[in-house]
């Protein structure tokens, strides 16, 4: 174990001069509100009183909360597309709030032709009149660039967002024309009360065209470098440690007044097996304390410290990434007195890590800045009844700032995982004022897509089809949630651990000296190994392999026109055209057997070829029907199958004319009887 200071000072005069700058309130231009896109070092500092961030968007108004009962009512309603704040004639509000403020943030699913309106600072006027689709197509102006304004539908995923500041002085209200499209999210600031802002307009000036560019340029060029450049009195330290197995670790000291800028590394340990590196990123951690604090404001496995997980997922992102040439953070950490930061190895092999940490004199007095915080952890809170699906992943008191979660799922069963709004209550907030459309619409994609993307606040860094491991992840820069007393930010999960899904989450934060940081260090034995893949039983049936697509079990209970054994299915979702399905065949002793299945049909189901042990069984069945039913007992024939488990196989070989995409496949039972004759 190597241990290393570093020593630095900052005059008292410097110090004082700081401290003794005005409080007066903030007069902001386009262009310092442009800079902020890429500016850490303005995140953390503490939040002046007064000074929010809260969304507007189309979830499902039927969800609320009772004053008189205090309960929480259909806290799981998912009509999310279409929800409004009221019509006005033929037009739909989306959107109002008092200034003043500056939207960031603009989200869609299906942002079609009809046009949404934004009217400032009580103009009659829209500043903004342009149909929903042409704000994320990225060649229209005022919006015309490619990183900031873009259609994943157009990418490997789906999704379309704008990240574009829009500020207002008095007030803003956004109105949307009929064909607008499905679903939206409007995430905004709100300053304190005097707080002097420009009153956003198409006609840009050249410096803030200039200042776009810039950010623009700096997100599709430059990501992974610090925005800032080289800072006066900057410095590094860096290193190569073998941390040796078994709590291990490497130690290093930084004296202040100084803030963290950088931290870069890279596993240099022979991890070619895919489960040996994903074990290593989850076993060794990051430790770091400021100031003397008895407990670490970061603890964090590596892979997850870096943004992603399980194992090293190469993509980037602006605070975060990894890439072939290694791992990097930007997030800006200022202390007053000291860090300490320690790599610890909690494995049984020994890891070798390159590292580097920059840190860089402050410019601002600690008194104003918070403490930087990274927690990674799983289940920490069992909600009451009536919020039951909402799965915690922030719960913090103080004052400080929320910065946003990469998330860990792990679903082996496959089946969308998420489809849970985000909900951000602040300062005690009964009802949350940040209250989403869908998981994957709070990571900035949509329809649950399984490809991967990467855009500078968010990405998917990592998926196996929605069926196993996924990494997804969500930062805020400009949007980030002041809080003064308190914050608690939850998701919602609809599918129980016990099919199994299990989700991790690494959160980020700033909080102020004194603030409630519930997160302690997790076992190592608690952060790996718990990854296991199930022998799949859906439906009552045992599933061997599928080729294409993923299975699940279906409820059935709603369907009026058939009757399922114990009310569900197997299902099979995604086949591709040739693709199969291997089933588990139970034989108790040798001899001949009857075999006959019971299956459904539907208006989007294929045809189907049946097998025994690789043999053709019977003829291809169509499952197409106009409503959702089951069939009687369908026999396969006649078959001599030896003990032990068999393998009937199911294949995709067409589908009726009559029959929708994506042709699927469901299975209520499977019955092997003795053969008469046997």
């Amino acid at each position: 174990m190597r241990y290393y200071t570093v020593r630095w000072s900052c005059t008292l005069a410097a110090m004082f001069f700081l401290a003794a700058v005005s409080s007066a309130q903030e007069s902001l231009s386009y262009v310092d509100l442009v800079n902020r896109m890429i500016d850490l070092e303005h995140v953390s500092v503490l939040p002046a009183a007064g000074e929010t961030c809260k969304q507007w968007s189309s979830y499902d108004r039927a969800s609320k909360y009772d004053e008189a009962t205090g309960k929480y009512l259909r806290w799981d309603a998912n009509g999310d597309g279409h929800g409004i704040i009221r019509r006005e004639g033929d037009k739909q509000v989306m959107a109002e709030m008092e200034g003043p403020g500056c939207i960031w943030r603009i989200w869609s699913a299906r942002a079609q032709k009809g046009h949404v309106k934004i009217y400032l600072d009580g103009s009659e006027t829209p500043t903004v009149d342009l149909p929903f689709e042409n704000y994320f197509s990225g060649d229209t102006a005022p919006f015309n660039y490619s990183r900031l304004s873009y259609d994943l539908n157009k990418k490997a995923c789906s999704g379309q967002n704008l990240y574009f500041p829009i500020p207002y002085q008095k007030s803003c209200k956004i109105v949307a024309d009929q064909g607008w499209g499905a679903y939206f999210e409007f995430n905004y600031t709100t300053y304190p009360a005097g707080t002097k802002l420009p009153t956003f307009t198409t006609d840009l000036s050249a410096e803030a065209k200039a200042a776009l560019v810039k950010v623009n340029d700096y997100f599709d060029k430059k990501m992974g470098a610090d925005p800032a450049g080289t800072r006066e009195g900057e410095a590094t330290l860096s290193g190569e440690a073998t941390i040796d197995a078994g709590t291990a670790s490497q130690e290093m000291r930084i004296e202040g007044p100084r803030a963290i800028t950088a931290i870069r590394g890279k596993l240099t340990s022979p991890t070619k097996d895919r489960e040996d590196q994903m074990a290593a990123m989850r076993q060794l951690t990051l430790e770091i304390r400021f100031d003397g604090q008895a407990e670490p404001a970061v603890c964090c496995p590596l892979g997850d410290f870096f943004g992603t997980s399980p194992g090293v997922n190469l993509y980037k992102s602006f605070p975060l990434g990894i890439t072939e040439d290694g791992y990097y953070c930007l997030w800006y950490m200022p202390f007053g007195r000291s860090a300490e930061l320690k790599i610890v190895n909690d494995g049984s092999v020994d890891r070798t890590f390159t590292y580097e940490v920059t840190h860089a004199p402050l410019d601002k007095p600690m008194e104003k800045l918070g403490y930087f915080h990274c927690k990674w952890h799983r289940d920490t809170v069992e909600m009451p009844k009536d919020r039951a699906i909402d799965w915690m992943m922030l719960q913090t008191q103080g004052r400080g700032r929320f910065l946003g979660v990469n998330l860990h799922i792990w679903n082996p069963r496959g089946g969308w995982w998420g489809e849970g709004d985000e909900k951000f209550y602040v300062d005690g907030e009964k009802f949350p004022s940040t209250f989403g459309t869908g998981s994957e619409d709070y990571f900035g994609y949509a329809w649950c897509h399984p490809g991967l993307f990467q855009e500078p606040s968010h990405g998917q860094s990592m998926t196996e089809n929605n069926a196993g491991h996924q990494s997804v992840h969500r930062w805020h820069i400009t949007d980030n949630i002041p809080f003064q007393k308190s914050f608690e930010g939850s998701i919602e999960k609809y599918y129980p651990n016990r099919k199994p899904t299990l989700y991790a989450c690494t959160v980020r934060w700033y909080l102020a000296a004194g603030g409630v940081d519930p997160y302690g260090a997790i076992p190592a034995a608690e952060r790996w190994g718990y990854c296991v893949r199930p022998i799949a039983v859906e439906g009552g049936i045992k599933v061997l392999g599928v080729t294409s697509g993923v299975t699940q079990t279906q409820e059935m209970a709603g369907w009026p026109d058939g009757e399922w054994k114990d009310d569900d299915q197997l299902w099979w979702t995604g086949p591709k055209m040739k693709g199969k399905l291997i089933l588990a065949l139970p034989v108790q002793e040798s001899g001949k057997y009857d075999l006959s299945v019971v299956l459904t049909k539907a208006p989007d189901y294929g045809k189907f070829q049946l097998y025994v042990n690789g043999a053709k069984a019977g003829e291809p069945i169509d499952l197409y029907d106009p409503k959702v039913t089951n069939t009687q007992p369908i026999s396969l024939g006649t078959f001599e199958l030896p003990a032990g488990e068999q393998k009937l196989t199911v294949e995709l070989v067409g589908a009726n004319e009559k029959a929708r995409k994506p042709y699927l496949f469901g299975i209520d039972q499977v019955e092997l009887k003795k053969s008469a004759g046997n």
